[in-house]
């Protein structure tokens, strides 16, 4: 072998090694895929400043390492969901993944039945691809009725425990119940302010930090 040939392959044996380093440490970090509507998509707010984001800032503070991936879109119902999901945890393969929809399914007047079968079916293939499922619950305002917002309420429990899922009973506690929820909307009385939002990540939080845990 000639200095020459001995010097290429060296640098090539190198980058090689440096190369698997960077994937064995991408390996390391967790991914946290959130699949949500426009409660966490940061809807009619500044940027950075939605529960998604404050959770990125959540886990440097905490020195968490994890990367956070929001794949929420506002108006996105579960049915949406669903049919995006196949290629989001291909792309992205998540240890977690977090349900953040319905909302637009009740407000739309969706079967609850359609809306109890999409959130099964994503649970499933997310555990499928071998990842975590945290469901965040919703409630819908009593307008819609109590028998129907009781019914709507109840699927999100219904699932998480036939699927064996992590639940965050109501993703708006402590915003949307409290005796002045107005103030912690915008005009349309439907999205939260950026007030809102660190309630919200406090809702989240307590059951993510749980399974990070797990990832470990």
């Amino acid at each position: 072998m000639n200095r020459r040939h001995f010097i290429r392959s060296s640098a090539a044996t190198l980058a090689l090694g440096l190369l698997a380093s960077t994937a064995a440490l991408a390996a390391g970090t967790p991914t946290i895929l959130v699949v949500g509507d426009s409660l966490s998509a940061e809807y009619g707010i500044a940027r950075g400043t939605g529960w998604v984001a404050l959770l990125e800032k959540k886990l440097a503070t905490e020195k968490i390492a994890a990367k956070v991936v929001n794949a929420s879109i506002s108006g996105d119902t579960t049915a949406g969901g669903r049919s995006r999901l196949p290629a989001l945890l291909k792309a992205h393969q998540p240890a977690i993944v977090v349900i953040e929809l319905g909302s637009n399914d009740a407000l739309r007047g969706l079967s609850l039945d359609m809306t109890a079968a999409n959130l099964t079916a994503m649970t499933q293939a997310a555990q499928k691809a071998g990842a975590q499922v945290l469901l965040a619950g919703m409630q819908m305002p009593p307008n819609y009725g109590a028998d129907y917002g009781q019914r709507f309420f109840g699927l999100y429990p219904q699932v998480a425990k036939a699927q064996n899922a992590a639940l965050v009973p109501f993703f708006l506690k402590g915003v949307a119940d409290r005796d002045n929820a107005l103030e912690l909307f915008q005009k349309d009385r439907i999205h939260p302010t950026a007030e809102a939002h660190p309630i919200i990540l406090g809702n989240m939080w307590p059951e993510l930090s749980k399974l990070l845990k797990k990832t470990k």
